[in-house]
């Protein structure tokens, strides 16, 4: 019998060249940063108009956030700002220009790495990996300007490297992901799935994530800020409760029909709140909630690890930490007062990771995650002025994204569970010893 191979179709084979990959790329990146420039005016890229401004009163008077006082971000954050104003202090156009770059080829570098991707035993996954890095470039594009005029794409990223080497290179991931969580703090909460994940948690997680807080802590001692070394913990405390955020919801939907719903521009924060009967007490709930669902998370990952793998304590798959790290991310989003766009990009580095792996029962979650990040564009830039004068269309599409966000937490714990009954899948995640073993 004489066996023929079937033509791929004109689509897949695009989907497939490398060299279609990399036109998107550029293509993508070039349209998001000219959305959020020239179409919007350069006002959707307002955040990094702001970096500028903070980096030439660096450059320029010696007036540094953090060594020179208290400051909203970490203090890993002013790297990236810094290495932005190499190009330019004075210019708003030349620093944006320079941010998008900047961006721009770190997410170069996370599509490469998705590109490389290799399971826990070092062997290449069992689909092309190119999925997950078409994937990133349709959430990028779905997410629009904010995707690339943010502090947190500057992340985004980092955190997709770590997780990728995470089964192999456990240490190199809790460094990488503790230095992001010192530019914005997200990242750090992924270290509690891989905490558990690993056989020796001291050595391979705690160990060098505090090396890394030991490092940053003795730069901003040398610059001499140390005392405004964890002012980004308090900074927020005089937040209320964000217009997009998931526990304004009930106050946005009501502000549709009710004129007792005002919204406001926090000038210190430059946020718009919402200010209604109970909108001051759902923030101060939200305060207490956040760090106590973390806590909850933390059990829940504990509590499925071992019932997943009983014969083995603190060995896991790759599976438990992505679907851990999604867990912990959305779980960021949905107990914040705060609600700014960019959030939602946390999500997506393990559903990006997970396709690149090939990993089952991750398609839900990939369409799912986009469709956020298309409704979030929705919302911000297209209709925010929708919210903010309470127009139904930008209204709705806000509460459909804030309710699409607790049903993704509700479905990612039971995913989670469901996961943790089955037998691990590639392979446990070994120390970096076991590893190198494995590797010969």
């Amino acid at each position: 019998m004489i066996h023929t191979e079937v033509p791929l179709s004109t689509g897949r084979r695009l989907l497939r060249s490398r060299a279609a990959l990399w036109t998107a790329f550029v293509v993508v990146h070039a349209w998001v940063a000219f959305a959020g420039t020239a179409l919007q005016g350069r006002s959707f890229f307002n955040d990094v108009e702001l970096y500028r401004q903070w980096m030439q009163a660096g450059f320029e008077q010696g007036a540094w956030p953090v060594l020179s006082g208290d400051w909203v971000y970490p203090a890993g954050a002013l790297a990236p700002m810094a290495v932005a104003a190499l190009v330019t202090t004075t210019s708003t156009w030349g620093y944006q220009v320079a941010w998008v770059l900047l961006v721009t080829a770190l997410d170069g570098l996370a599509i490469a790495a998705l590109l490389r991707a290799r399971t826990a035993d070092g062997s290449p996954p069992p689909v092309d990996p190119v999925r997950g890095a078409w994937w990133w470039l349709a959430f990028i594009a779905g997410l629009g300007p904010v995707a690339v005029g943010r502090l947190d794409p500057i992340v985004a990223p980092v955190v997709v490297v770590a997780l990728l080497v995470a089964a192999r290179r456990p240490r190199v991931a809790s460094a990488l992901l503790t230095a992001g969580a010192w530019i914005k703090v997200a990242p750090g909460a992924i270290l509690l799935p891989l905490v558990l994940a690993v056989r020796r948690p001291w050595r391979d997680v705690v160990l060098p994530a505090a090396l890394v807080c030991a490092v940053v802590a003795g730069a901003v001692a040398l610059g001499g800020g140390l005392e405004h070394l964890t002012s980004f913990l308090t900074q927020q405390g005089s937040r209320g409760l964000q217009i997009e955020s998931v526990g304004a919801t009930p106050w946005v939907l009501v502000g549709l029909f009710s004129p007792a719903v005002s919204r406001y521009l926090n000038v210190e924060l430059i946020t718009w709140e919402v200010s209604a009967p109970g909108t001051a007490l759902a923030a101060d709930a939200l305060g207490a909630l956040l760090p106590l669902g973390l806590a909850a998370a933390v059990v829940l990952l504990w509590w499925a690890h071992l019932r997943g793998h009983p014969e083995r304590r603190w060995a896991s798959s790759e599976e438990f930490v992505l679907r851990g790290a999604l867990l912990v991310t959305t779980l960021l989003i949905v107990l914040n007062k705060v609600g700014s766009p960019q959030f939602i990009g946390w999500l997506a580095p393990p559903v990006a990771v997970a396709l690149s792996l090939g990993l089952p029962r991750w398609r839900r979650a990939a369409w799912w995650v986009l469709g956020l990040a298309v409704l979030t564009q929705v919302v911000y830039p297209l209709r925010y002025n929708d919210v903010l004068l309470g127009l139904p269309l930008g209204t709705l599409a806000l509460v459909v994204r804030n309710v699409l966000l607790v049903v993704l937490l509700a479905s990612t714990a039971r995913g989670l569970l469901r996961t943790a009954r089955q037998p691990p899948e590639p392979g446990p995640f070994p120390d970096a010893a076991d590893a190198t073993n494995a590797n010969r």
